[in-house]
């Protein structure tokens, strides 16, 4: 199923008066027919317009929104929302329906699209969850334990957009706001009670959750990544923090194992909830993880906590590793905070299901094959806890295949070959999303971090296209061995020069482990031949 075959709004609409919508964002209409207006829909996308739409119109990064307002007024849009300079070109195009005028277009939006869909948010248990790392972890994890005591759920996200049965692939981390509206109205409309959004940082920044009122904000952690669209990381900081301003979410449960979540702590209003699985970080907090056992086995983890009235729990993650060891303990207090039972929560969490492209295991160890491993990690954090994750499970060598995404921060590209020459024992170094850059050059910022630590480049490849890169390093790969491939995780596509091309790391995987097993079976009938 595709974005256009999903349905993403509710199939009853509600009529709103026009008059009312410009009300809620701060507008005054003077023409009384103009007020009385109906609106049944919202959308950003001239091309999804249905009749009786509010079509919004803002300024991109090449054209403004307005230059799409007059297609679409010509397929039903009754109304449009936009800038003076949106105004302006409408004006000079002739587009003859009832314009609201605001500064802030985009947060207008949000509020616009949640009155003419019925405010569905504060009508569901809703948890949006933001940090740089552990985003889709943490919230997979919250949606399983809201379902011990909700019977529908939803999710939205990074891998995908899921009511009850229906799922397709997620266009981005965090939906425009009428999709988002939209969406929830109509989880509404179909019985769901509870549901989780990740919210990206740029999400916050671009008012994409505006008009949302979230039962529960959640926040992971802070770490290197988009400096190239925030510039700072007081500036990434301050984004993440807009989901947890009053009026946006009743109450926080906020990480404070990085010095981020502290600052985040001291600037926050709203109730909040302050969680720590580090030694380092237990004073700063009411819930605290006491002992953990990070899955050795490599199946998942077990850890022990204690709670605001100091009560100890035991509780497990399905994934092994520190980090989702705090994935699931950050999943916990906030299915709590937004009604869970403590005991539902702990269990929910436990029992949640494997999460697609982190630290998802794709080929088993056996008497002939390596672990073969993918996960997201795609920040020098991430990066660093994936591989210090997977060595205590590992009894041979350490094979990482990864890249890094071109038209993004580029000042992490070595940093990350550093790491991956502390931390891996073989590197094959290959393309990530090379976007519009050149992908040899890519490889050469990271290849310099690489050589900063090891400088002669001793078990170092550089292999591509990706796909080649897969099946080189999984032919790399010994019984004893572990072989993870990193940056793309669940991503169903590659882009390169503007194409996005079908590509995933898993299906790669699999397709490079097929080859190996027809050779060897075509080996041992050759063999059984000569005998």
């Amino acid at each position: 199923m595709t974005l256009q075959e999903m349905e993403l709004r509710p199939a009853h609409a509600r009529p709103a008066a026009l008059g009312r919508v410009a009300e809620r964002i701060g507008v005054e209409i003077e023409d009384a027919a103009a007020a009385a207006l109906e609106v049944t829909g919202a959308t950003v996308d001239s091309r999804g317009v249905r009749p009786g739409d509010l079509f919004g119109a803002f300024p991109g990064f090449t054209v403004h929104g307005a230059t799409f307002a007059a297609d679409a007024v010509a397929a039903g849009a009754v109304a449009v929302l936009t800038d003076a300079e949106g105004a302006s070109q409408m004006a000079d195009a002739g587009v003859a329906v009832p314009v609201l005028v605001t500064g802030a277009p985009r947060a207008a939006m949000g509020e616009a699209a949640a009155l003419i869909y019925g405010d569905p948010s504060r009508e569901l248990a809703f948890v949006g969850v933001t940090g740089t790392n552990g985003k889709t972890t943490t919230s997979y994890f919250i949606e399983s334990a809201l379902a011990r005591v909700h019977e529908h759920t939803g999710i939205m996200g990074t891998v995908e957009l899921r009511l009850g049965d229906e799922t397709i692939e997620s266009p981005r981390t965090t939906v425009e706001s009428p999709v988002l509206h939209g969406l929830l109205a109509r989880m509404r409309e179909e019985g769901v009670t509870a549901a989780v959004t990740e919210v990206s940082s740029h999400a916050a920044a671009l008012d994409r959750i505006a008009g949302v009122d979230f039962s529960v904000a959640v926040f992971t952690n802070l770490q290197w990544d988009h400096l190239d669209f925030h510039g700072t990381m007081e500036n990434y900081l301050a984004a993440k923090a807009r989901l947890f301003e009053p009026g946006r979410a009743r109450r926080g449960v906020i990480n404070v194992d990085d010095e981020w979540g502290r600052r985040l702590v001291e600037h926050v209003t709203i109730p909040v909830e302050r969680v720590s699985t580090r030694p380092e970080s237990v004073h700063e907090a009411e819930w605290t993880v006491t002992e953990a056992d990070i899955g050795l086995d490599g199946v998942g983890s077990h850890f022990v906590f204690t709670g605001p009235d100091g009560t100890e729990h035991r509780a497990e993650s399905p994934l092994p590793g520190l980090v989702n060891v705090s994935n699931a303990m950050v999943a916990i207090v906030a299915a709590h905070a937004a009604g869970v039972p403590l005991d539902e929560a702990i269990a929910g969490v436990a029992g949640g299901h494997e999460v697609p492209g982190r630290m998802e295991r794709v080929i088993e160890r056996s008497d002939v094959d390596p672990l073969a491993i993918v996960d997201y990690a795609h920040t020098p954090d991430a990066l660093t806890l994936a591989l210090e994750g997977v060595r205590p499970i590992t009894p041979g060598r350490l094979i990482l295949i990864f890249g890094s995404d071109g038209d993004r921060d580029q000042g992490k590209r070595p940093v990350m070959g550093e790491i991956a020459a502390r931390l891996a024992d073989v590197i094959v170094l290959t393309d990530e999303n090379p976007r519009s850059e050149e992908p040899a050059a890519i490889r050469a910022a990271i290849r310099e971090g690489i050589e900063r630590v090891r400088p002669d480049l001793t078990d170092v490849h550089e292999v591509e296209p990706r796909v080649e890169a897969v099946a080189y390093g999984l032919r790399l790969g010994r019984p004893g061995d572990t072989v993870i491939v990193t940056g793309k995780g669940h991503e169903p596509t590659q882009e390169i020069a503007g194409v996005f091309h079908r590509y995933n790391d898993r299906d790669a995987y699999l397709a490079a482990h097929a080859a190996l097993v027809a050779e060897r079976d075509a080996a041992d009938a050759s063999d059984g031949g000569r005998a």
